[in-house]
Parts: C-alpha cells; sequence; structure tokens
C-alpha cells in the first residue's frame, strides 16, 4: 500500500484525560478507512489531531507522528502554523459534525464556500461565487442560487451540513476527514453525498477518513475498518473480514445493535381517540419584502398536510431533509403559527387560542428536540430543567421540586444522585433521557419528538428508543416521531407517514407501507437505506431511480402549490394522487374494506377533502 497518512503511536489528552492512547494506521492513496466506536472512544479527538485543531478544542498530542506523505513529507504533528494553514481546506479538509458551530453566523453561506476558493485556488471574487453554487449544485441544495445568499440559520440542520460537505469537497482534497458527515442527512441526500465522495475518489484519487457510528454507512464506503474503544483500537482490518467475522467482542456488539430495516413494527395499540388531529395544515414564509399589494414571494414549507395520532401509538415521520418535517412539528405545537389549516387537542383547536389558553393546553403536548445539549440550559441544575415544566404549568410548588425529579429520573433509568448535576457531565444519550424526563414532568398525552437519536451512538439510541417504548406502554403516550433514519422508524412506529416537499404522500401500517410502498418516493427512500453487509454496497454507486420533479415551493404571492388527494390503496394505506387519473387507479386497486371511509377515520387516518 502506498500511503498517504501515517499515524504512528499517536497518543492524544485533554488535561490530565488521556482521550487516545497508542493509536496507529495507515491510509492508501485512493482508501476509504472508517474509524468507528462509540461516543468517547476518541474518534473525533484523533481526526482534530491530523489537522492540528485540537489544540483550540483544550487538547494536546502528547506523543507520536502524523506525516501526510507527498512532495515533501509532512510531519503535520511539528509543522508550523503557516503550512497547517496551507494545508487546510486544501490538501485535507474536514467536513464538521456540527454545521451550526462549524458556520460563520454572520456570513452569507455562499462567501463562505466562496472564501475556500478564492484563499487556495486564487479564482476571482465572480468565478468563486459561481464554483461556490455549482458545489451547492452537487450536493443536491435545492435552489442554490438563492440559498448562497442565506445565513446559516435559515437553513434546516440537514441543509446546513450540505454546506459543510460542500465545502470541504471544493477544492478536491488529497485528504477528506469526514466526521460524522451524514448524520443529519436523509437517506437519499446521504446515499446522494456518498456516491459523490466515490465520484470524486475514482476522479482524483482522494483517500477518505470516514468517522461514523452507523454500521450500515461503513459496510457501503469503507474498505477497512479501525475500531477505537476508550482511546485504544481493538480491531483492525478489511471491511468484508470485519462484517463476516468480527473478532472483538465489542465489535460484534456495535454490528448487532445496528438498526436494519426489515426487523418488524411494534404491534399496532388497541383503537383509541385522537390526541392530535391536524386538518390541511399550511405554513408559509415570506420571502423579500414589499409594500406594494400582490408583490413578493411565499416559501410553502407545508402545503395542506392531515394527520393523526391516537393514544399510545407512535407515528413516524419520515422524508428528505427540507420536506417541511420540523416545521410541521413546531405547527403542531405553535412554536410557528400556521397560515391556514386546524390542529386539535383532545379535540380542542389550539390554533388562534390566546396566549394563556394556549398555556394550560401545552402540557399536553411537549417536544423533544434534536440536540439534547442545545435545549438543555447549562447553568441550571437537572433537578431545575426537569420539574420546570411542571412548576410552569402549576401543577407542583418549588419545595416539591425534588420529590418530582426523583422520580423523573427513575422512570428515565438514570440514579437519582444526577438531580445535583449539570448538562455538560452528563454523556449525550443521558442528556437525551433528561429532555424526554423533562417532557414526562407534566403528564402529557403527546411527545413531539424532533430526530431524537439521530446524533447519538447505535448502542445508546437503541436504549433512548426503547425507553420512549416503555414510557409509551406505561403512561399511553402518544408519540410523533420525526426521523429520517427508516429502520429506526420501523423499529418504533405503529404508523408511518412519509413526507415530500411540504405535503404528504403516502401513510399507513408500518408493515404494510414498508412491505407495499405504493408512491415513487416511498420505494426511493427504501432503495437508499444502507445495509450492514458489504457484498451489497455496489447499490450505494448506482443512481438512484429519479422521480418526478416535485411542485415548486417558492410562488408569488396568492399562489398555492397543488396538493393532489389521498386515495386508499389497502386498509388503512393511502397514497398521494397527482391528478384525478391517478386518483381513479389507485382507487380502483383498494379493496371493498379500503373503500370504506369511515372505518379509515376510526383507525386514526384524516381524510383531505379539499384539492387544490
Amino acid at each position: 500500500m502506498n500511503p498517504l497518512l501515517s499515524v504512528q503511536d499517536l497518543s492524544l489528552s485533554f488535561g490530565s484525560h488521556p482521550a487516545v492512547r497508542g493509536l496507529s494506521f495507515a491510509i492508501g492513496r485512493g482508501e476509504t478507512v472508517a474509524l468507528v466506536g462509540e461516543s468517547g472512544s476518541g474518534k473525533s479527538a484523533t481526526a482534530l489531531a491530523i489537522l492540528r485543531l485540537i489544540e483550540r478544542e483544550g487538547g494536546r498530542i502528547a506523543c507520536g507522528s502524523i506525516v501526510l506523505h507527498g512532495a515533501p513529507d509532512v510531519d503535520l504533528t511539528a509543522a508550523p502554523p503557516s503550512v497547517m494553514r496551507a494545508l487546510r481546506g486544501n490538501r485535507v479538509a474536514m467536513i464538521f459534525q456540527e454545521p451550526m458551530t462549524a458556520l460563520n453566523p454572520v456570513m452569507r453561506l455562499g462567501e463562505q464556500v466562496a472564501e475556500v476558493l478564492r484563499l487556495h485556488r486564487g479564482l476571482s471574487p465572480p468565478q468563486a461565487r459561481a464554483e461556490a453554487i455549482a458545489a451547492f449544485a452537487r450536493v443536491r441544495i435545492p435552489d442554490p442560487e438563492r440559498r448562497a445568499d442565506q445565513y446559516p440559520h435559515e437553513l434546516s440542520g440537514g441543509l446546513r451540513q450540505r454546506v459543510m460537505i460542500a465545502m470541504a469537497l471544493a477544492c478536491r482534497p488529497d485528504l477528506l476527514i469526514a466526521d460524522e458527515p451524514t448524520t443529519a442527512l436523509d437517506v437519499t441526500t446521504q446515499a446522494d453525498i456518498l456516491r459523490l465522495i466515490r465520484e470524486l475518489q475514482a476522479e482524483t484519487g482522494m483517500s477518505l477518513l470516514f468517522i461514523t457510528h452507523d454500521m450500515g454507512i461503513v459496510a457501503e464506503i469503507a474498505d477497512r475498518v479501525v475500531v477505537l474503544r476508550k482511546g485504544e483500537m481493538v480491531e483492525e482490518g478489511p471491511a468484508a473480514t470485519l462484517f463476516a467475522k468480527p473478532a472483538a467482542d465489542y465489535t460484534r456488539m456495535l454490528v448487532a445493535a445496528s438498526p436494519r430495516l426489515g426487523s418488524g413494527a411494534p404491534r399496532a395499540p388497541a383503537p383509541a381517540a385522537p390526541v392530535l388531529e391536524v386538518r390541511e395544515l399550511a405554513v408559509r414564509f415570506p420571502v423579500g419584502r414589499s409594500i406594494l399589494p400582490g408583490r413578493g414571494r411565499d416559501y410553502h414549507a407545508v402545503n395542506g398536510v392531515s394527520l393523526s395520532v391516537a393514544r399510545g401509538e407512535t407515528l413516524g415521520l419520515v422524508g428528505e431533509s427540507g420536506c417541511g418535517k420540523s416545521t410541521l412539528a413546531r405547527a403542531v405545537l405553535r412554536l410557528i403559527e400556521p397560515a391556514e389549516g386546524e390542529v386539535l387537542l383532545h379535540g380542542k383547536p389550539i390554533l388562534g387560542l390566546p396566549p394563556a389558553a394556549l398555556r394550560g393546553l401545552r402540557a399536553q403536548a411537549q417536544m423533544v428536540f434534536q440536540d439534547p445539549f442545545a435545549s438543555l440550559n447549562p447553568r441550571m441544575s437537572v433537578r431545575d430543567l426537569i420539574t420546570e415544566p411542571a412548576r410552569i404549568a402549576g401543577r407542583i410548588r418549588r419545595q416539591e421540586a425534588g420529590d418530582l425529579a426523583v422520580e423523573l429520573l427513575g422512570k428515565v433509568g438514570l440514579e437519582p444522585g444526577a438531580a445535583d448535576r449539570y448538562p455538560h457531565q452528563f454523556s449525550g444519550g443521558q442528556r437525551q433521557r433528561l429532555c424526554i424526563a423533562r417532557a414526562l414532568s407534566v403528564q402529557p398525552a403527546l411527545i413531539v419528538a424532533d430526530e431524537p437519536v439521530s446524533a447519538l451512538d447505535v448502542s445508546v439510541a437503541r436504549q433512548v428508543t426503547d425507553l420512549m417504548a416503555d414510557v409509551q406502554a406505561r403512561e399511553g403516550v402518544a408519540f410523533l416521531f420525526i426521523s429520517h433514519d427508516m429502520a429506526v422508524v420501523e423499529r418504533v412506529s405503529h404508523r408511518i407517514a412519509v413526507m415530500q416537499a411540504g405535503r404528504i404522500v403516502e401513510t399507513g401500517p408500518t408493515a404494510q407501507v414498508l412491505a407495499s410502498p405504493a408512491h415513487a418516493y416511498t420505494r426511493r427512500l427504501l432503495a437508499a437505506v444502507p445495509v450492514p453487509d458489504p457484498a451489497r454496497r455496489d447499490r450505494v454507486r448506482a443512481a438512484l431511480p429519479p422521480l418526478p420533479e416535485p411542485p415548486a415551493l417558492l410562488l408569488p404571492r396568492g399562489q398555492h402549490p397543488p396538493r393532489g388527494r389521498m386515495a386508499e390503496v389497502a386498509p388503512g394505506h393511502w397514497v398521494l394522487a397527482e391528478s384525478d387519473s391517478a386518483y381513479r387507479f389507485a382507487a380502483a386497486l383498494a379493496t371493498p374494506m379500503a373503500q370504506d371511509r369511515t372505518n379509515s377515520r376510526q383507525m386514526g387516518v384524516p381524510i383531505p377533502e379539499t384539492t387544490r
């Protein structure tokens, strides 16, 4: 093997804490090496050490060497700052895990990518902007020219991650370090990004160090795998060998914990009254401003969505980044004001309620956010954090917070002593448990979980989803579970709703939708799911089947995208029909039982009546 990067006897530490001990591996030219392990194993610290960014995080290289081979060879552990500045983003680029902290919040996104191109490739400002827009298009950022003029906070997490990937690939580096680059991406975009990286590797000979906890992605892309645990390498070998015959118990645990599509959906709960009903909900955002009537444009993020969730039921909401999932979740809880439609909680409409009346109903519906650390106040103790909603709702007095905190911690599997600690003293999985405990403090009927496990290790994610199932079984809580991971959604959801371009395109019982997907978009999502089997990796290199162009969502004010109608193709299984002929065809496939609309309503599927 002709190595591009050689790491020898590397040891890293943060203060007195050793993060990595005696790590050695090499990356060949054009080779993909996956660095895998759970949080705290030293994966990201190793990546930061290669770019000499670990010092900025309070760490240091205790010993060892990191050599970038070329003309001449460079020992990165001893390179002066000027040499590292010339290498970073040019010969060695990195995709960071947290795009919101890696992107400059006060610079337009196109300018951030153009800056890299001007610095390392000497392009003029107009050339750099044109190349930045082309880079956005390569990673499937919709409407790239408009996105180039936006700021990071205006994009979803998945779109921000695509910007980071576009920036890292802009200069076609010799070595790309990808630290959990697809964690926030849906499966179709993930497959496209992996294919793009493969194409660039074939074209330029780029090497790749891919850091992940998703063994399905490892099987899709890696030539060799290095497994870390608590800072030490426990196994290394070719991907095919490691998956077929893992030598270490820890490796076997990682492979076994990876969610696999086809593992089966949970048993449907007994029929119950709906906790949440959403009818023809629409959310629009104005783009640009105009004082003249009829001018300006609206972005239709959610367009005529109807769904319901019953007591003790989990509805999984899946779809690509930017399709409107998180916007829908926030609109349901009135964190964003919808433009039209209805939201009913226990049969009571919540849109238009004054703040005082809404506050009382909000105790019935809580939210668990994607980033547990960002949603927990770092200055508050766990006792105050998880009991705050109950105090605001007037359910407890301050002196009763201690007893409630102990009770809630027990429900989510944490020891009572955790009440006196602070969020930074917990792991990511434990922080997500705290967020669930906080949501449970007001005994809600509904919990909206927005990507609650996407950033967690596979074993920790399994623990969190098992915890949610236990809470649901004990307390009958309804969950609206938002995710881009189809395998996780299958494991936790009784029903699935598939969202594309602001609309629900298919919904029904989980097993039925996954076994017999009726919409082309659903079939594409399922085809893109990574399988933890290197023998099937060639499928990621083939393009996914094309889809009809979705309706335009950015329209002149007063215009609306088409909504279509839902047709029932099996009992409780509905698919969006774009035209009258498609509706008649889908309806003809339905069984007599499926044509009974009353029966379908009892199954908890609202029927959109209007068509635009």
